[in-house]
């Protein structure tokens, strides 16, 4: 087990992201769809600009038509007097008709850049929406009671502070053209997912396949919008994997999506630029326990000889951040922090069900010998003062791996809690420890991308610190 001690606080005058004003819906694969709105593009042949590129050739016929004169050419004055006149009219009507298809082309370009901005700011208020049921959802759920009450005021505050922070981060992810948003990879409600592109396309990338965290009821891939946007500034391809949250599906739903996700990164992410032989699984959170136990249950599907459209052999290693992993150890604690046993519960499909879906215990499982084999290289990253879920759920696990003859390891941070390794550390910019160990792993063996990072600028800082610091005091995680 390492233990990372804080390093100081370094000033950042690293230049701002490069942000696009507007985003590309030609370019993303899909269009964008959430639980409870749909938003479809038109077909291409009905688009103004279609319509627009079209038209300029038929109207210049029909008004050549109607423009024709009564008399032959053999009978026109100007023709027959003068044949440089003609010349001179041809080259005055070539002319006409090149302005006018110029500028009917500048036409069907402005409506095509007011159609992406709209759409544009379409997206933003279905995903503002979304965002607002699913608050709406875990407040119906965890109740009114004064101990959520104040949570949520102190969630609000956290939020506030934050606030800078999530504006700039939010405009890169509306309108940046590196972003390819709602990717579909499924056929389930929330089966989406989100690329972060690198903008230099020389060569394959390696990938990061992320599961977002959200308390088994709130997840949803634009968390990760933060982290997808930084790793993409090392030249790492990160796909934010979306999935059904509570009560829309349970633990086992969860599980399903995640794998559909991976699978499709596992088999397309080539078509984006991402190298399909260095992809890394990582989940933070309630999201580092669904990846993990996908990644299990997948490794017992190949060990028993099911039939699978992804295999753990094309996973170069798991991130676990902040996870728990052992489920039988965090009931009662859970049920203090405000997730009380019986919503637990329910999401875990019953108190017979933390068997399976307990990591830690399914890997200790005699009949798993052989899946427990063919798991990849295991980190786990926990900050030593989170109270959400205590240290000690990463560092048992990582023992009980070890004791398997897995490859694994905790790293501890220390002094960080739930949030600062996921939000605060890197919306303070400078040097990040974790961020940098999680590249390190990525890039090793690269000397190139090494050589890269030596020397990359430190990252922008997107909260002033005071408000950081306040933050960090209010947070209810």
């Amino acid at each position: 087990m390492q233990t990372r001690h804080q390093s100081p606080i370094l000033p950042i005058t690293n230049p701002s992201l490069g942000i696009s004003s507007s985003s590309s819906p030609s370019a993303m694969p899909t269009t964008i769809t959430t639980t409870t709105m749909f938003m479809n593009n038109r077909a291409n042949d009905d688009l103004p600009t279609s319509r627009l590129l079209i038209s300029p050739y038929e109207d210049d016929k029909m008004i050549r038509e109607q423009r024709r004169p009564l008399l032959s050419r053999a009978f026109s004055y100007s023709a027959a007097s003068s044949p440089s006149a003609a010349g001179a009219t041809t080259q005055q009507q070539r002319r006409r008709r090149v302005a006018s298809d110029e500028s009917l082309l500048t036409l069907a370009g402005r409506s095509q850049s007011q159609s992406t901005f709209t759409e544009s700011v379409g997206h933003a208020a279905a995903e503002t929406y979304l965002v607002t049921r699913l608050f709406l959802t875990l407040l119906r759920y965890l109740g009114v009671g004064y101990r959520w009450i104040t949570r949520f005021l102190a969630l609000g505050c956290y939020a506030l502070l934050l606030m800078p922070g999530f504006i700039q981060v939010g405009y890169c992810y509306f309108f940046s053209s590196q972003i390819r948003r709602s990717v579909v990879y499924g056929d389930q409600p929330r089966n989406r997912l989100d690329l972060y592109l690198p903008k230099n396309s020389n060569g394959p990338k390696p990938v990061v396949a992320f599961v977002t965290g959200g308390a088994w009821i709130i997840g949803y891939k634009a968390w990760g919008s933060l982290l997808g946007q930084q790793l993409s500034e090392r030249d790492i391809v990160v796909a934010c994997i979306d999935y059904r949250n509570f009560p829309q599906g349970t633990i086992s739903d969860m599980v399903q999506d995640a794998s559909q996700g991976i699978s499709f990164v596992c088999n397309n992410i080539a078509e984006y630029g991402g190298d399909p032989n260095r992809i890394y699984l990582m989940g933070q959170s309630a999201g580092a326990h669904i990846a993990a136990c996908t990644l299990i249950e997948q490794a017992i599907k190949e060990s028993s000889g099911q039939r699978v459209s992804w295999s753990v052999s094309q996973i170069k290693a798991y991130f676990g951040l902040s996870g728990g992993y052992n489920l039988f150890n965090l009931v009662d604690h859970f049920h203090n922090r405000g997730l009380y046993r019986s919503i637990f519960l329910s999401i875990m499909e019953g108190e017979h069900s933390l068997h399976q879906y307990s990591p830690e215990v399914m890997v200790q499982d005699p009949n798993n010998r052989n899946a427990v084999s063919l798991l990849p290289s295991i980190i786990l990253f926990h900050g030593n003062a989170d109270y959400s879920i205590p240290p000690d759920a990463s560092k048992s696990f990582a023992e009980t791996l070890r004791r398997l003859g897995v490859k694994a390891e905790s790293v501890l941070y220390e002094g960080k809690t739930h949030t600062d390794l996921f939000l605060q550390d890197p919306m303070r910019g400078g040097q990040d420890d974790m961020f940098e160990d999680v590249v390190a792993i990525i890039h090793a063996g690269d000397e190139e991308a090494l050589s890269k990072d030596a020397v990359a600028p430190p990252r922008k800082r997107l909260v002033p610190e005071f408000m950081l610091k306040w933050a960090r005091a209010v947070s209810p995680f």
